[in-house]
């Protein structure tokens, strides 16, 4: 009788509580921590820039270069 409990619990009980395991890690980790926050908002500020820069130099090139995107 002992060992069909026991199988009962290592087919049943043991993988209920591995899932719930890791639900509950997934759940914990759903979120961003504050250093992944900082580091997302400093890539937008970054890509901002490199986005401002682009187009002052396609407006310098508009202005002195006027083929230049048939080139590209």
């Amino acid at each position: 009788m002992g060992e069909v409990i026991g199988i009962i619990a290592m087919v049943v009980v043991a993988p209920l509580v591995i899932i719930l395991h890791y639900v509950t890690k997934w759940k914990e980790a759903k979120g961003l921590s504050r250093e992944d926050e900082q580091m997302l908002e400093d890539l937008w500020q970054s890509a901002q820039r490199m986005e401002s820069r682009v187009n002052a130099l396609e407006t310098i090139l508009d202005d002195n270069v006027a083929e230049w995107r048939k080139k590209v």
